[in-house]
């Protein structure tokens, strides 16, 4: 059975016509003849949405009881008997209810699918599982619905319904969206300019994203290695070598000129395994690129031109970023170099071949180390010296054998010595054997005269063989050398590498690896004092350093207190003490310095934000403040203003009950305004830790109907199970009571119409616990600390219903008076909050406390 093909119309925030879209398709296909019906769709309250399902068929929906109410939700079930063509099901990041099938609506979708039914439907870009943290940092607001990535992109087609943030708050205003209720407070929150802005650009790139998959997709599956210029991608080629941040700056500035342009650094890396690239120079730089806002790639090649190309085409690369050979004249005359070579063979790709300081300079030549050891290379000579001669009796006192013979014995002589002491041995090896074979084995005897060509040719070969097995040893000696190294070189950066991701912190970590890798005594990184700046002089002074992290003992203080100082920018140095480091270990703690910069940056960024956080905080919950506010505030002003201007209008005789009813409302709406100002005040005060708490003795037997008769006839059915033998608690007569009206009336407003909720005590070690216990829909577990955020309700979605301060206040002030408030399950279903309190003793004391 062919799968079903699944369309999705994605919009930047509600409102923008998703849904209006999906059923303008729907009805094309239908027209068509297409099987379409609505399994479901969410119009939410919009009279448009709505004319819209009228021609089309609608499978009923199936109610489910949670916990005493009923909820509805899609029939799966009844569309998989239904079995029609295409399927319109809305709001595809939904979460079910607990008791359906799948628990999220796509996973609904996805059987639907699996069945051979197409599937439309829509999503938000907010509800996207990667961009869900970068939503909440835009808008303040976390989405808990949310949809994986895979799910989305894995669709056979992904249309972007957009419409501009001024078009969407105009239809906003105009009551297209939201009821009239609804519109200022979304205005003035989530359906801010910048905000719209903000969602709008991040849907636009995410399905960019898209595309530029399916593209590549499409040009692998058709065999495409041409670049399409769709989009500009820079590629610049870093050698290790100095130039390489001219380079990276001069295509990062390319890519600028072309909006939306990609910055991609790559360095082919020789795939024998040997380092020719210095890698303290390749992380500078790859830092570089990254704050430029490129990637940095490496890649393996033997030929670097084809590397490169490959790289470029594989990345649909439209430009690459060259820099001019670093050779001199003389070694261009014999290669054209990756440069030329890029250039001719790179067809539709733009090279720029950019010039810098270093350009026909040639390659420095750093020191060269010996291929061995120098123990090998003296008994290499001293086998020349001695062997030689040694052979040369041993063949005298054998005159049976041939010249033929006797060269073929004076090359594994040479061999040999190769073997042990290199190539300049194996030479002095080979002129010293060619003169003794002259002398004592080529006639005329005892003379340096050659008599005959064919000896002479046979001479000239054993010295050739015998130079060029030298060399080939010589190399592969040196060669050994240099892979030990390398992987040496690259096992200790991925030890360092890797104890630096285990490691809390990544700075210390650092620099600890690095101490125990060399056996040094001590590691800092030494910061350049502000005033030290551009000073030469003043920078050799102690004081013009401070030491910003070390490791060991007696770390160093200056770059002169070190045996070692290895320079990461201007301002910055790693000194280490405790043994002076070979000039080849230099380049492996030059990458670590330069990592060491970036965890020293990461630590301080994360330091500000640390610090930052509170303010962002404050910020936030300022700003949800007056956007929750303006409606609570409003609303009881304005019913207390219409009481108080009905009783005192002369147009209108009212009678004594219309009066009294007038009066109530007015003294309500009041006595609600009362307790929003004084729950408002008192989280002030304990954000600013200002609140007095005064500590004394409460029975809650006195407390509790206190805190019910000031709820008034809402707490009248209000049951209570407080023992006559409950020990009084220690707390704050005041607090307490407002605690007490907060957590029952919570719970009143979520409790089922005839099932009042209870309120029950009971004391146990040490403390005394109070329950309001209510018998509603209950929380899940995971989501109980969030209804202890201020300024939110857990699944509201407007502010109509109050500020949401009540449970975060109430765990507040309990705190406060050293007492706390947990959630717990109702048996049966609900919610029940336990407060518990310290018990009195004889011993507690009066007095208040900040």
């Amino acid at each position: 059975m062919p799968r079903g093909e699944l369309r999705i119309y994605l919009g930047a925030a509600p409102g923008v016509g998703k849904t209006y879209a999906m059923l303008e398709e729907a009805q094309r296909r239908a027209e068509r003849g297409t099987d379409v019906v609505i399994g479901l769709v969410e119009t939410h309250g919009r009279p448009h949405t709505a004319a819209m399902i009228a021609d089309v068929e609608v499978v009923p929906r199936r109610e489910i009881s949670y916990r005493g109410t009923e909820f509805t939700e899609m029939d799966l079930d009844g569309l998989l008997a239904r079995r029609p063509e295409v399927a319109v099901v809305d709001e595809l990041a939904h979460t079910n209810v607990p008791g359906s099938r799948h628990e999220k609506r796509w996973q609904d979708i996805q059987e639907l699918l699996d069945a051979g039914i197409s599937v439309l439907s829509t999503v938000n870009v907010q509800h996207l599982e990667s961009v869900n943290d970068v939503v909440a940092q835009i808008t303040g607001t976390t989405q808990r619905e949310t949809v994986p990535d895979e799910i989305v992109r894995a669709a056979e087609q992904v249309e972007l319904v957009d419409m501009t943030p001024e078009a969407l708050r105009r239809r906003m205003a105009h009551g297209n969206i939201y009821r009239p209720d609804k519109i200022d407070a979304a205005l003035g929150n989530y359906f801010r300019v910048g905000n719209l802005t903000a969602l709008r650009e991040l849907a636009l790139l995410w399905l960019a994203d898209k595309v530029d998959d399916q593209l590549d997709r499409y040009r692998a599956q058709q065999g495409i290695s041409a670049t399409w210029e769709a989009r500009e991608r820079v590629v610049v080629a870093l050698t290790g070598g100095p130039e390489g941040e001219t380079l990276i700056r001069r295509a990062g500035r390319i890519a600028a000129r072309s909006r939306g342009a990609d910055l991609l650094a790559v360095h082919v890396a020789r795939s024998d395994g040997l380092a020719d690239a210095d890698p303290a120079q390749l992380a500078r730089q790859r830092v570089l690129v990254e704050s430029l806002g490129g990637t940095y790639h490496q890649v393996l090649g033997a030929d670097v031109p084809a590397a490169l190309l490959d790289f470029a085409r594989g990345v649909n690369a439209t430009q690459l970023v060259l820099g001019a050979s670093r050779r001199g004249r003389f070694a261009q005359l014999f290669s054209r170099g990756v440069g030329v070579t890029t250039t001719s063979l790179s067809g539709p790709i733009d090279v720029h071949l950019v010039t810098h300081p270093q350009a026909g300079r040639g390659r420095r030549a750093a020191g060269v180390p010996a291929a061995l050891s120098r123990r090998r290379r003296l008994l290499g000579f001293a086998l020349a010296g001695l062997g030689m001669p040694l052979l040369t009796l041993l063949l005298w006192a054998l005159p049976d054998l041939s010249l033929t013979n006797d060269i073929l014995l004076f090359l594994a002589g040479v061999v040999g010595v190769a073997l042990v002491g290199g190539m300049w041995p194996a030479l002095v090896a080979a002129l010293v054997g060619s003169l003794l074979l002259n002398w004592f084995f080529t006639p005329p005897f005892y003379t340096l005269t050659i008599a005959e060509a064919d000896n002479l040719l046979a001479l000239g070969v054993f010295v050739g063989v015998a130079v060029a097995v030298s060399w080939v040893v010589d190399v592969a000696a040196r060669r050994t050398r240099e892979a030990a190294r390398a992987s040496a070189d690259a096992q200790t950066l991925a030890t360092v590498a890797g104890g630096v991701l285990r490691g809390e912190r990544p700075l210390p970590a650092l620099l600890d690896r690095l101490r125990e890798t060399f056996g040094l005594r001590a590691v800092s990184v030494l910061e350049l004092a502000a005033d030290a700046e551009g000073r030469p002089g003043r920078a050799r002074d102690e004081g013009a350093w401070r030491v910003v992290a070390s490791v060991g003992d007696q770390p160093p203080c200056s770059p002169s207190a070190g045996e070692t100082a290895v320079p990461v920018d201007d301002r910055l140095t790693v000194v280490l003490s405790g043994r002076r480091l070979e000039a080849a270990d230099r380049r492996i703690v030059e990458a670590f310095a330069a990592q060491a910069a970036v965890a020293l940056r990461q630590e301080r960024l994360a330091e500000e934000a640390a610090t930052a956080r509170p303010l962002a905080e404050a910020d936030r919950m300022r700003t949800a403040l007056l956007a929750a506010v303006s409606h609570d505030l409003r609303t009881p002003l304005a019913s207390a203003k219409a009481a108080v201007s009905s009783l005192r209008s002369h147009d209108i005789e009212f009678g004594a009950e219309d009066r009294e009813e007038l009066l109530a409302t007015a003294d309500e709406s009041l006595d609600r305004l009362s307790r929003l100002v004084a729950n408002l005040l008192d989280m002030s005060r304990l954000q600013a830790g200002a609140l007095g708490v005064t500590h004394a003795a409460i029975g809650l037997e006195d407390a509790v109907p206190r805190a019910l008769d000031e709820l008034g006839p809402a707490a009248a059915d209000v049951s209570t199970d407080i023992p006559a033998d409950l020990p009084a608690a220690t707390a704050d007569p005041g607090l307490l009571e407002r605690v007490l009206v907060n957590l029952v009336a919570n719970a009143l407003r979520h409790s089922p119409p005839g099932q009042p909720p209870t309120v029950t005590a009971s004391a146990h070690a040490g403390q005394v616990e109070l329950r309001v216990i209510d018998t509603g829909p209950g929380i899940p577990e995971d989501k109980w600390e969030h209804v202890f955020l201020p300024f939110q309700r857990l699944g509201d979605r407007d502010n109509q219903t109050g500020v949401g301060l009540g449970l975060a206040l109430s765990r507040g002030l309990a705190e406060a008076m050293g007492g706390s408030i947990t959630p717990e399950t109702t048996p049966g279903g609900g919610l029940t909050m336990v407060l518990r309190l310290p018990a009195a003793t004889d011993t507690a004391t009066e007095g208040p406390q900040e």
